[in-house]
């Protein structure tokens, strides 16, 4: 009778320990999934929600509010005028992207799709015409990254497919031509993010793999030469971010370390010298994202802490100085997204203020004067962190 009740009691002990390993084996699946759907792709697409364009700056508050300053050419500010504002304006709601270019702007909104406007003469908004727009017009569909530059522009779609338009003499557009394109043209697949520059575009694919096509003087597409490719050629692999203006390009790698080449004659590639780089060298670690200007660059590192480096003529650093840095100075903490425009620079903290310094000639900081700024201001608050 105590065996019999004793291999009874084994046997309901087993069916527990079978139950709670099943138990335990689900919830770890269960954890698994959940941590694989919340964290998103590290070479996925994110949303710009603050830009500094040339000589303007747009950004969007929580709401999805898009406000725009600064010079207002051609209706680049898209608020119908052409009126320069010296202080923030709304343009339209339920925005989740934005990207300033040169003279024109282009913007996601939450279903995806894209709008632009601004200077119109290369076909650089993409709606089949070289006429200006003062307000936003609508361009594309199912958009996950845009970036506005000096005259042309470059779009992703939600299937991966990169599309370009604009002028194209340097082969910028990336379609084995140098030929203009007023509405947009399809370049390559499997893309999950681009930046357009000044006179070259480079792109992220799904892999990690990072091409760069265009004009290539100072060496800016990186691949070691000076030769300009009017179709993507395969500069580096790994890359989670990358960012590109004038004459010199900037990119962040899995590992969070942070690369520069091309022009560097302010420093702006941050490595102590004024060498051009015709290659990627590596400059710093622990970085997350990364913003190119006119003549310099702007890093954010993983502790929120912003470093800045190069041109320094229009006090764009935010040092207090006008002293140009050949490698990167500390400029301020709490930071969680940054833009670097042509002579001025924008960030958002992570309380949601926006703080802008540089350059002031058209208003561009929106502090409501002219005035350049040595140092961060504070612009809005309830502005709304990359995404």
């Amino acid at each position: 009778m105590i065996d019999k009740e004793r291999e009874s009691s084994m046997k309901t002990r087993k069916k527990v320990s079978a139950i709670a390993v099943i138990f335990i084996v689900m919830l770890v699946i269960g954890i698994i999934l959940w941590f694989l759907q919340a964290k998103p792709s590290e070479t996925a697409a994110s949303h710009e929600t603050i830009s500094a364009g040339r000589w303007y700056t747009a950004a969007i508050d929580a709401d999805g509010g898009l406000w725009a300053w600064g010079w207002n050419q051609n209706g680049l500010l898209g608020d119908g005028t052409t009126v320069i504002r010296h202080a923030p304006v709304h343009i339209m709601g339920d925005v989740v992207s934005v990207s300033a270019g040169n003279a024109h702007t282009m913007a996601i909104t939450a279903d995806g799709s894209l709008w632009a406007w601004g200077f119109n003469g290369y076909g650089q908004l993409g709606d089949s015409t070289i006429e200006n727009r003062h307000s936003p017009v609508h361009i594309l569909d199912n958009v996950v990254s845009a970036s506005a530059g000096r005259v042309h522009s470059a779009a992703v779609t939600a299937d991966g497919t990169l599309w370009a338009w604009g002028w194209n003499g340097y082969g910028q557009l990336g379609d084995g031509t140098t030929t203009e394109h007023h509405s947009p043209v399809r370049i390559m697949d499997n893309v999950v993010s681009v930046s357009a520059g000044s006179n070259h575009t480079m792109a992220i694919a799904a892999d990690g793999s990072l091409w760069g096509w265009g004009y290539n003087r100072w060496g800016r597409l990186g691949d070691g030469t000076a030769t300009d490719h009017h179709s993507p050629i395969h500069i580096m692999d790994n890359v989670v971010s990358v960012s590109v203006y004038e004459g010199h390009t900037a990119a962040i790698t899995a590992d969070n370390s942070l690369w520069t080449w091309g022009w560097n004659e302010s420093g702006q590639l941050g490595d102590g010298t004024t060498t051009d780089r015709h290659t990627p060298i590596r400059i710093m670690d622990n970085m997350m994202s990364v913003s190119v200007g006119g003549g310099h660059t702007i890093a954010l590192a993983v502790d929120g802490n912003l470093w800045a480096w190069g041109w320094n003529e229009g006090g764009q650093l935010g040092d207090g100085t006008t002293t140009a840095r050949h490698a990167p100075v500390y400029i301020m903490d709490n930071v969680v997204s940054i833009s670097a425009g042509w002579w001025h620079t924008a960030a958002i903290t992570s309380d949601g203020d926006l703080w802008t310094w540089g350059a002031n000639l058209s208003g561009e900081l929106g502090d409501g004067t002219t005035i350049n700024r040595y140092s961060p201001v504070r612009i809005m608050d309830n502005i709304a962190p990359i995404c």
